[in-house]
């Protein structure tokens, strides 16, 4: 069986994440198949639902992907399993880190790879995260010790 990298497939989810947080309906489309699949806490979505959510531009305000696993299931189909710690973008109240373990599955079509599935389950927050969870992405990287200005 063919070798794959699991660097090769968080670069393909970040860019479903990144159309997320740009409002960029066209390339959300462009990495899900025709018979997309969601699983999520709210329910089932299809692929239309999936670019649908894009409408009112982005859904997503930061994202971070942690702890990636992958199982190439096939010459054609890997799964992809991580922790994704996000904040929703709102317009005018803080959504607060929410985060989720997600499974993607990846299947090579016509060439390209496609996200044909994929299921968010709910994951409880760190302590860092409910002490911090309504703090601004700056905020946030400053109590990390990070940004300084």
């Amino acid at each position: 069986m063919e070798e794959f990298l699991i660097e090769d497939f968080i670069r393909l989810e970040t860019q479903v994440w990144r159309a997320l947080a740009n409002g960029d309906a066209d390339a959300d489309g462009r990495m899900l198949s025709d018979d997309f699949l969601g699983v999520y806490p709210t329910g089932f979505a299809d692929r239309t639902d999936h670019i649908g959510q894009l409408a009112d531009g982005p859904t997503i305000a930061t994202f971070a992907l942690h702890d990636a696993r992958m199982i190439a299931v096939s010459e054609s189909a890997v799964m992809l399993s991580y922790r994704a710690e996000f904040e929703h973008r709102t317009s005018d109240v803080p959504s607060g880190m929410q985060a989720m373990y997600v499974s993607s599955l990846w299947c090579r079509r016509g060439g390209k790879w496609l996200n044909v599935f994929s299921q968010d389950t709910p994951a409880g927050l760190t302590d860092f995260e409910r002490e911090f969870a309504h703090d601004t992405p700056r905020d946030r990287e400053l109590h990390r010790g990070g940004a300084t200005d």
